[in-house]
């Protein structure tokens, strides 16, 4: 049994113990395998910004190494909500970087987890002209600040 099947059983089994139905498509993405979630109950697996949501990954996960300890990372999504929140992250961050292009400023964006400023720091990379860097610290949540590589001088 492959990874993405036994943390497709994982995942089922869990949500079934919580009274949630949905069903579970496994998904192959660029970062790996991802098991989709279809319920009508979605608001409910999702959370608050996807905090419920991140936590039934989490634990997905956890199970699944338990079992399989060289399993793959398996991304876990409820109708789609994870794509949305990554393509409107990346739009995000493309619009800071105009931002500190054009204004010569720093920006900070609103705190990340690991995942979410790795996706941060692939979009910045795509720019030479741009830097970014964040806290060091075992902080679940962090802030990436992004300024250019040259500052500009303003004339203010």
């Amino acid at each position: 049994m492959t990874a993405a099947a036994l943390a497709g059983k994982i995942l089922d089994a869990m949500l079934g113990h919580l009274g949630l139905a949905a069903e579970i498509e496994v998904q192959d993405t660029p970062d790996g395998p991802c098991l989709q979630i279809f319920s009508s109950e979605k608001d409910a697996i999702i959370g608050t910004d996807g905090d419920r949501l991140d936590d039934i990954q989490y634990l997905v996960n956890r199970i699944l190494r338990r079992q399989m300890p060289d399993a793959v990372r398996i991304k876990v999504d409820c109708e789609h909500f994870r794509s949305m929140q990554e393509d409107h992250l990346q739009d995000e961050v493309r619009e800071m970087i105009e931002l500190v292009k054009s204004q010569g400023k720093t920006y900070r964006m609103r705190p990340l987890n690991a995942y979410y400023r790795r996706l941060a720091y692939n979009v910045i990379a795509e720019d030479g002209n741009i830097m970014a860097s964040s806290p060091s610290g075992d902080d679940r949540l962090k802030r990436i600040s992004i300024s250019a590589k040259n500052p500009q001088t303003s004339d203010s």
